[in-house]
């Protein structure tokens, strides 16, 4: 009896196998050449701010001196003085030989002015910067649907507002001397590094002005592409982890190495299947949060699946009431606002760990202080602790630990991490270094598996007549 159940089992187990396998071979076939350039350039891109400033270390690294940082209120009256502009924030490094960073944003002639990584692009057309500001409201999965990020793009106005980084100007801790805004001296490695994200996310189509196809816009087009071969990839992760399980559990082990003392073709196999097993939970995140960014009904699917999306009031119906924002209550002309530095004071005893500081300015008189802080070391999350603040009392008016958030607002808010990998820090940054490099080589080494099948059929033909 138990023999005819083991016959049964084995006889429908490569009939499934080989449904899967063709999948894999299919999906593999369709989406190589574009999973090859995006997986590549999403390797190098892993490290694209360690990239950027290496190459420009004067604009973040100081030189430790033997006299103590100057405090953060004395830094931003040596940079309102000498920044054009107005001022937002500043971010503090726990680093002594690291640079602190001020927040601003620039007059309003020069907010039309592209700024940061487009800036290396040659005149983007207006729609190109009206998506650059859609995909910035949608990069945390904060967004929610396409006509209400379009609502967001009317109230923010000008490129500048809304939810588009202000711009940074580096500032020596000790000296208080400007250090330079990386976005306005570009170096040619972060020219290099914005054109590897441009052929990461567009196939670089954001570079040719005159459309492909009537109606669409080069950059929605290379988007779709992109986005479709990552659908495709992630597909091909998944039937390539069912037929990586072997029919008998004894030959679990020859799917777990590789066999270097095997013929070239042996060798190929294993590097295909073995590394492909072992860095396909990583890829499997990388492919399931790629789409994010390419279509809007996948982010919206993103928000629903975890119980964060809200629907965006339809045409004509009254908006839906808006949570009240926390306010400072404001004391009277007599009465100045806090220091900065007693604020981080009051930060420093809600958060006792040793990280780096960001500080968001309060923008009126009745706006309140934002205090985030981030943990650091090999580990650390790339998420951050919150405190909102009264800027006169600095009375603590909402707390936020993210360890504490729902499970499914932490994964929903976390989207970008998983997909650049830097959930855990520098660990998790190598672990996505390494899986990207294994993902460019799946589509080389799999036609490569299959190419030698092909071989094998033609040479059986002639036998068997």
């Amino acid at each position: 009896m138990n023999k005819s159940k083991q016959i049964t089992a084995d006889s429908k187990w490569p009939k499934i196998r080989k449904f899967f396998n063709d999948l894999h071979l299919w999906f593999g076939l369709i989406s190589g050449i574009v999973v090859l350039i995006v997986c590549l350039t999403g390797t190098i891109y892993v490290y694209n701010t360690e990239i950027r400033e290496a190459a420009a270390p004067h604009l973040f690294k100081v030189e430790k001196t033997s006299r103590e940082a100057m405090t953060a209120d004395d830094l931003l009256v040596a940079a309102k003085k000498q920044i054009k502009g107005k001022i937002s924030g500043i971010r503090i490094s726990e680093d002594p030989e690291r640079a602190y960073a001020i927040l601003y944003s620039k007059p309003k002639k020069e907010e039309g002015k592209p700024e940061g990584e487009g800036k290396s692009e040659k005149k983007p057309e207006k729609p190109e910067s009206k998506n650059e500001r859609k995909e910035s409201l949608a990069e945390n999965g904060e967004g929610k649907n396409k006509k209400e990020g379009q609502q967001k793009e009317k109230k923010a106005g000008p490129p500048a507002g809304g939810r588009q980084r202000a711009n940074q100007m580096m500032i020596n801790p000790y000296t208080g001397e400007l250090l330079g805004d990386p976005q306005e001296k570009e170096t040619k490695t972060a020219a290099f590094m914005q054109k590897m994200f441009s052929l990461h996310r567009w196939l670089m189509l954001n570079e040719i002005e005159k459309p492909l196809i009537e109606g669409v816009e080069n950059r929605k087009l290379g988007s779709w592409i992109t986005g479709t071969a990552t659908l495709l990839f992630t597909l091909g992760v998944i039937s390539g982890i069912i037929i990586w399980f072997p029919q008998r559990l004894r030959g679990w082990k020859n799917g777990l190495k590789i066999k270097w003392s095997g013929k070239w073709k042996r060798i190929n196999h294993d590097l295909h299947n073995t590394l492909g097993f072992y860095s396909c939970i990583i890829l499997f995140l990388m492919g399931v949060t790629g789409p994010f960014w390419s279509f809007d009904w996948y982010r919206t699917g993103w928000q629903k699946t975890w119980g964060t999306y809200k629907e965006a009031p339809k045409e004509g119906a009254a908006p839906p009431k808006e949570e009240k924002k926390e306010e400072s209550i404001y004391p009277g002309p007599e009465h100045a606002p806090l220091r900065v530095n007693q604020l981080l004071a009051i930060a420093d005893k809600e958060f006792v760990y040793p990280g780096d500081y960001m500080v968001s300015l309060a923008s009126d008189s009745v706006a309140t202080v934002s205090i985030s802080k981030y943990k650091k070391g090999f580990f650390a999350p790339s998420t951050a602790d919150r405190l909102i603040l009264d800027q006169y009392s600095g009375k603590i008016l909402k707390k936020e630990i993210f360890a504490e958030k729902p499970l499914n607002e932490r994964i929903s808010s976390s989207v970008k991490s998983l997909h650049v990998g830097d959930v855990y820090g520098p660990f998790t940054k190598l672990l996505y270094f390494i899986s990207c490099l294994i993902a460019t080589s799946l589509p080389v080494t799999g036609v490569m598996i299959w190419l030698n099948k092909m071989k094998k059929t033609k040479k059986k033909k002639p036998e068997m007549a």
